[in-house]
């Protein structure tokens, strides 16, 4: 275990890193954010620069890394972390029915749904044949694992970011999820109108922030409680995201263990309710290749609290696949 400085990276950092581009996927015009290196070529083994955000290995080119965020998440919930990571060329979409993507019309909005849509946007991509990077958080980690599990040729590499690891149901926070579960069924069955408006409720959205924060530190709790207002909110429809938030609560990393066979890193929050520590312990064992990095003093946001944390450990791990 190691402890996090709780040290905000700006996202400032991004200007001229970041271009917008979109693909039809499953029937989505899905929106992706290309993030090209800061840093043109890695330092010297035993410069002072090789321990810092642009360490890695020198002479070796680094493939692309796909990023993909969590339920009611959009691409702006990772640019903490694509801060941190300036020697990378990054790929973050908004999954469809989230932020600028559109629904998808050939698919279901579950994690089978999305991982086929991944897989399909990555062979569009097609980066010269070679296999890309793939973090996933929370549930995106369920979606990503289910991707390098059913097309482990398209993946190097793979990190899993407060994974999804015990159902909802056998948690710590039992009971919330079920009454959860009921807001999203009552947001699905109301005119819709009325099923976005309980949805995006302002201080429902500001209450599910407070509660998977554990950071005082006042600018990352503003940058935080700020973004989920702002983005949020953006989904295509109650009954798209009541059938995604479904998926999130039934579907686990877990569901892929025994064809998961890429290298790979879990990157867990000391005290997240949401993928409890004792179920990642219980993955990284009956995984066939993989480590558990524990972060303290954090719990399911480890991209806000700790981004530059996280980007020291994803470096280390992928710089050695």
């Amino acid at each position: 275990m190691s402890a996090v400085d709780h040290e905000q990276l700006p996202v400032t950092s991004l200007r001229g890193r970041r271009s917008r581009e979109r693909l039809d996927v499953s029937g989505s015009t899905l929106h992706y954010w290309r993030y090209v290196p800061a840093v043109p070529e890695p330092p010297e083994i035993g410069s002072p620069e090789a321990d810092g955000p642009s360490g890695g290995s020198p002479g070796r080119s680094r493939p692309p890394m796909l990023l993909l965020h969590g339920l009611r998440g959009t691409h702006h919930g990772l640019e903490p972390l694509a801060a941190a990571l300036p020697e990378r060329e990054l790929l973050i979409p908004d999954l469809p029915g989230f932020g600028d993507s559109g629904p998808m019309s050939t698919r279901r909005h579950d994690a089978a749904g999305y991982a086929r849509a991944v897989v399909e946007l990555l062979r569009k991509l097609d980066h010269r044949g070679e296999r890309v990077d793939l973090l996933g958080h929370s549930f995106g980690s369920v979606v990503a694992a289910a991707v390098a599990a059913g097309s482990p040729e398209l993946v190097r590499g793979l990190v899993l970011l407060n994974p999804i690891s015990t159902p909802a149901s056998q948690g710590p926070a039992a009971l919330l999820a079920r009454l959860t579960s009921l807001y999203y069924r009552l947001g699905e069955l109301l005119p819709v109108r009325l099923g976005r408006a309980l949805l995006s409720n302002r201080w429902i959205v500001l209450g599910a922030s407070h509660a998977m924060l554990r950071t005082r530190d006042p600018r990352v709790r503003r940058f935080a409680h700020e973004s989920h207002l702002r983005h949020f909110s953006r989904f295509h429809s109650p009954a798209l995201l009541a059938e995604t938030y479904r998926s999130s609560v039934s579907e686990t990393v877990a569901d892929h263990a025994t064809e998961l066979t890429t290298r790979t890193l879990l990157i867990a929050g000391e005290t997240d309710e949401i993928a409890p520590l004792a179920g990642q312990r219980r993955m990284r064992d009956s995984l066939v290749d993989a480590e558990l990095e524990v972060i303290e003093e954090v719990g399911h946001l480890v991209h806000y609290e700790a981004p530059r944390h996280a980007a020291r450990s994803i470096r280390r791990f992928l710089d050695a696949v």
